[in-house]
């Protein structure tokens, strides 16, 4: 089984390391993680590394068989996901609040949105599948897990980090982020729609 995911490569495993950390971006998650929390709900580091962890090797063997399953690409994936980030990105830049608890709801933010878009989301799963392509297979494992350590580090000290930082510059940070997020959500949409506009009017 170990012969079939490859040999170890340093340079493969550098590169791999390097293209999961910029787009997972978890350094950028921070705002998100700290306005979450100041809004009431509950992030978990150890969880939300886990379930991510789980998410990346699953969907880098089966992702797309799963979505095929309901019929889905990964562009409708995306599309779902520029949605969501879109709402998280409206209330950090306007201070308002449109994800509301209800009283079945949960208050844990650790999966949605923490976890899936902005973790494991649509772009850091098309990028894997795209560096599958050049790599072996146990550079990329290798190069998932210690993305993976580098989430669990940065959100298990959100909390430590926010303390160091003052009130301003913790907010300015959010709204800055805020705005970034807000232009990934709007590229990832057009970009994704105009893909399956254009599919369905091929299959028309």
């Amino acid at each position: 089984m170990l012969a079939s995911l490859g040999s170890f490569d340093s340079t493969q495993f550098m590169s791999a390391f390097i293209v999961l950390f910029a787009i997972i971006d978890v350094i950028g998650t921070l705002p998100v993680v700290l306005n979450l929390k100041h809004n009431g709900y509950v992030v978990s580091a150890p969880r939300a590394s886990i379930i991510s962890l789980c998410l990346f090797l699953g969907f880098m063997y089966v992702g797309n068989a799963f979505l095929g399953l309901f019929g889905l690409d990964i562009s409708s994936f995306a599309v779902a996901g520029s949605i969501i980030i879109f709402i998280v990105a409206m209330e950090m830049v306007l201070d308002i609040h449109i994800f509301h608890q209800s009283k079945t709801s949960s208050n844990d933010a650790t999966f949605t949105p923490v976890v899936f878009p902005l973790i494991a989301g649509a772009g850091s799963f098309t990028t894997l599948l795209s560096i599958r392509s050049q790599y072996s297979d146990l550079n990329i494992i290798l190069a998932i897990f210690l993305n993976i350590l580098v989430v669990y580090v940065v959100l298990q000290s959100a909390s430590k980090l926010e303390k160091i930082l003052s009130p301003g510059i913790v907010c300015i940070f959010q709204k800055a982020f805020g705005i970034i997020l807000l232009s990934i959500s709007v590229k990832l949409f057009t970009s994704n729609l105009t893909i399956l506009v254009g599919n369905i009017m091929r299959q028309n």
